[in-house]
């Protein structure tokens, strides 16, 4: 306890920066937001005489903060990347994928042959069998689709 009580915002400061050190040597993140909250607990306690349980509350709840701010930005950037990339989404990468009618197709729903997979369709017109199709979007698991020109 007594050496609890001692601790400085020296102490405070050089265990941010030897977390800071340690996340150098590849810890994707773990040891980033410590660190940081170490060195804020650190630029308090020189400001503020704060107890030692007090002290560990602060660092506690500034790491978790950090933590929480960060993958809530992480998260944001990560579902915007998503939306452009057609790696492994089925769905875009059919788009623009053309296809010939087996049988004809009234205006609304139908199926037809992409590949080799029978597909949900829709269709705004009505078109005979053997006209060549392109698919412009994809609703869920149907595809919206046109006469290609």
């Amino acid at each position: 306890m007594e050496l609890l009580s001692q601790v400085n915002y020296w102490h405070w400061l050089a265990l941010g920066l030897l977390l800071l050190c340690g996340e150098l040597l590849g810890t994707a993140g773990y040891m980033l937001w410590t660190g940081i909250a170490a060195m804020l607990v650190g630029i308090v306690l020189a400001f503020i005489p704060i107890s030692w349980q007090l002290q560990w509350i602060s660092f506690g709840v500034f790491a978790l903060a950090l933590t929480w701010l960060w993958w809530r930005k992480q998260h944001r950037v990560d579902k915007q990347s998503d939306k452009q990339r057609s790696l492994n989404q089925k769905d875009k990468q059919l788009i623009g994928q053309t296809s010939v009618l087996e049988q004809d197709i009234t205006r609304g729903k139908c199926r037809i042959k992409l590949g080799d997979t029978s597909w949900s369709a829709y269709s705004d017109s009505d078109l005979p069998s053997g006209t060549l199709v392109k698919v412009i979007d994809v609703d869920g698991i149907t595809l919206l689709i046109e006469k290609a020109e």
